[in-house]
């Protein structure tokens, strides 16, 4: 449970950056993904005491792994358009600041 408090407050934290470059999109995604991931093995865990087998457990992996990889994919594919046209707008520095222009 604190972990998923936790990693709700990262994706609200950073909500509004979740369509800005590459960087910063990705850490939202896995932000997301995290809280996601808290959720599905809380769930997970009660289905496999309820039923006495792996299988939600197997569900659930599955479903992370594929919920990755699509954010993995998202995210090369947007690196990839950014590398090609140069765009770094929507770049922050640590202080989060646009320095780009």
């Amino acid at each position: 449970l604190m972990a998923l408090a936790a990693n709700l407050a990262s994706v609200f934290l950073l909500m509004r950056y979740k369509d800005g470059d590459a960087n910063v999109r990705s850490v939202w995604l896995c932000s997301r993904n995290d809280a996601i991931g808290n959720v599905a093995v809380m769930v997970a865990s009660v289905a496999v005491w309820m039923t006495a087998t792996a299988w939600p457990d197997l569900v659930v992996a599955i479903f992370m792994a594929g919920l990755f990889l699509r954010s993995a994919q998202l995210i090369l594919v947007q690196s990839w358009q950014e590398l090609r046209s140069g765009n770094d707008t929507g770049a922050l520095d640590s202080h989060g600041h646009d320095h780009a222009h």
